[in-house]
């Protein structure tokens, strides 16, 4: 590969705007492993939440994709490959970063989301720690000591 194809190719992947109108590749060959990475992707999106048992799956496939993204795109950088390879290599990392945005939008808004669940359990926790500790038990009900006249 000549050497302003390689710098043509290393350009395109590191684009903004590489994954816009990109697809997600129906299987990928991640660390040795074949995964069928558009399947994944749309059934982890699908759902509202990632439940506990599946972050860390999810979490295990974006260190994956990201070692997988690395390892091809070094691959070009140190010119191991052809011109049309290395096509092939630039179309895969784009599928992985389109794939990997799309799995850390759904991680960003859970993580927020479980954020302020924490935050609101919290604050409760609080308040009854307070109420029960200023004597105030029951102070909705009218039947505790707040509702009491001394």
């Amino acid at each position: 590969m000549k050497e302003f194809e390689r710098k043509q190719l290393l350009e395109r992947i590191e684009r903004d705007s590489a994954t816009v109108g990109a697809d997600i590749p129906d299987e990928i060959t991640v660390q040795g492993e074949e995964i069928e990475l558009q399947s994944f992707v749309f059934e982890i999106k699908r759902r509202e939440t990632i439940p506990r048992g599946e972050r860390e799956r999810v979490e295990q496939a974006k260190k994956n994709l990201r070692r997988e993204r690395l390892q091809r795109k070094q691959r070009i950088e140190d010119n191991e490959v052809s011109y049309e390879r290395g096509e092939e290599l630039a179309t895969a990392i784009i599928g992985i970063d389109r794939a990997l945005n799309a799995l850390e939008q759904l991680g960003a808004a859970n993580i927020e989301q479980e954020a302020q669940t924490q935050e609101t359990a919290d604050r409760k926790r609080w308040m009854k720690f307070l109420q029960k500790a200023l004597g105030h038990e029951d102070a909705d009900s009218g039947t505790g000591r707040a509702g009491r006249s001394y």
